[in-house]
């Protein structure tokens, strides 16, 4: 979730919410705000409960990880998923699209880092 959110700022100040908000037929930026929450949640679980404990034991690997995951999403939401659903072409790659890389592996390198820590800890106990 910390990715997420730090992610989210980045996307408010390129006001990339109400697009997310478009591919459910909302202009709403808090619409757009929860999409990007809850799939921020749903993306981290993806990775960590199956992978985790295999990808993620220790900060370092955390980090490629979730650069390489980021990256993944990266080309998986915003250049494809995303178009397809608001009826645009996909793998446009323009400045909005290099935002979103960097966004994306911001939060997929935060997921990474977060969550190796914690399974490192639990793991100690």
């Amino acid at each position: 979730m910390v990715g997420g959110v730090v992610f989210g700022v980045l996307m408010g100040i390129m006001g990339m919410f109400t697009m997310i908000a478009a591919m459910l037929g909302s202009d709403s930026i808090l619409v757009g705000l929860g999409v990007h929450l809850m799939m921020s949640v749903v993306i981290g679980l993806v990775l960590t409960v199956p992978f985790g404990t295999v990808l993620l034991t220790s900060v370092p690997r955390g980090l490629v990880t979730g650069l390489a995951y980021g990256l993944l999403w990266w080309i998986m939401g915003p250049l494809v998923v995303m178009p397809l659903m608001l009826g645009m072409p996909i793998f446009t790659i323009d400045q909005a699209a290099v935002f979103s890389l960097m966004g994306h592996v911001v939060y997929g390198a935060i997921l990474g880092v977060v969550a190796a820590a914690i399974i490192r800890r639990g793991n100690a106990r």
